[in-house]
């Protein structure tokens, strides 16, 4: 069965989450399995403090009693509240039309975990921070970028909050990432009657015209979709086409022939990720 993973946590980006892994999982005819880890810091089975030489401080053997037994029920509220948030999310996804839900809680860490369960999913949904950068709009949670850079399934980073999807914008160069996003739209059901913009900046010349030509030939037959050749720099020239909070969604390679190729810092990709208002959905 195809299925979407969907990884929350306790960040605002939980109802997005769920809101953006339903669409495509109505539109694919799939389940979603949604993720929560807890990571060793709030469960309190990592390294944590060393209390031992506190008894020489004079610390009595009842204080250190009691912390033991405060990160004891602290673990066992994080975990209370984890599969609270999973059942939350549960209750989110079948409203909104997806039958198959199933609820995964790891102990562990965050971007490991979702790079060893990817291979049994199509699609996985992240948000592009975490809890613990919340309303940091600058910044590119580190999780995101360390599982851009180990997943072999299509990442779909997703905004904090949800419109459904009325567009796809394909940023194509003709590099090998950005040739399967675009034929992954053309061929996966969830762009089924979806509009389509492919769009190539650079300079006039024969090296766009080429890939102008060549992303022309996959959308013979494909009613709605359209080649856009844009002119200056690749960032700016995307968010002026994107159409942004009105349901537009990018697709993009996060390797390509130009500045797409370098991912996260100082990238196209990232710049993308980081500063845009729509949902992106990468390729490696």
């Amino acid at each position: 069965m195809t299925k979407v993973l969907c990884a929350i946590d306790a960040s605002t980006y939980g109802p997005s989450l769920c809101d953006h892994a339903a669409w495509f999982a109505v539109r694919m005819g799939a389940g979603v399995d949604v993720l929560h880890v807890l990571d060793r810091g709030e469960t309190g089975a990592g390294p944590g403090l060393d209390l031992s030489g506190s008894v020489g401080l004079g610390a009595s053997e009842a204080l250190l009693e009691q912390l033991a037994k405060a990160d004891e029920v602290r673990a066992q509220a994080a975990q209370a509240h984890g599969r609270a948030m999973l059942e939350g999310a549960a209750r989110r996804l079948n409203e909104a039309g997806v039958a198959e839900v199933g609820l995964i809680h790891r102990h562990g860490e965050v971007a490991q975990t979702i790079i060893e369960l990817e291979p049994g999913f199509d699609l996985v949904v992240i948000g592009k921070r975490g809890e613990s950068h919340n309303f940091a709009e600058g910044h590119l949670g580190s999780k995101v970028e360390r599982v851009v850079r180990g997943s072999v399934r299509p990442v779909l980073v997703a905004p904090r909050v949800f419109m459904p999807i009325a567009r796809a914008v394909v940023a194509f160069d003709g590099g090998t990432s950005a040739t399967r996003a675009l034929d992954h739209v053309l061929q996966n059901p969830a762009f089924d009657g979806l509009p389509v913009t492919v769009a190539i900046v650079g300079a006039p010349g024969a090296p766009r015209d080429e890939r102008v030509a060549a992303a022309r030939a996959r959308l013979t037959g494909r009613p709605g979709a359209e080649v856009k050749a844009l002119e200056g720099e690749v960032e700016a020239a995307l968010k002026g086409e994107l159409r942004q909070g009105a349901g537009d969604l990018l697709v993009m390679g996060a390797y390509g022939h130009s500045r797409i190729r370098e991912l996260i810092v100082g990238s196209t990709t990232t710049a993308m990720v980081r500063t845009g208002k729509v949902p992106v959905l990468l390729f490696r």
